[in-house]
């Protein structure tokens, strides 16, 4: 059962985890990093913390990224 006037929370964790690992990607591009990761604070800093989270933690989003494809493919 789902209800459209609010969000679902694993949606929300699916773009979490797209998102850390776009910014990771996007890490590793050197004039994208220059121009979108390289403000720390403020609204542009969260491109550049998740980027952080990405790099350092890599297994563990990357094993979270394959628990939540499987859920989201088989048990969804």
């Amino acid at each position: 059962k789902t209800n459209d006037s609010s969000y679902s929370l694993d949606g929300i964790l699916v773009f979490g985890l797209l998102f850390i690992c776009t910014c990771a990607y996007l890490k590793k591009v050197p004039r994208l990093n220059s121009w979108l990761l390289s403000e720390k604070k403020g609204v542009w800093g969260v491109f550049y913390k998740a980027a952080v989270i990405g790099t350092r933690l890599h297994i563990a989003v990357a094993l979270s990224c394959l628990v939540m494809a499987f859920y989201v493919i088989f048990l969804k």
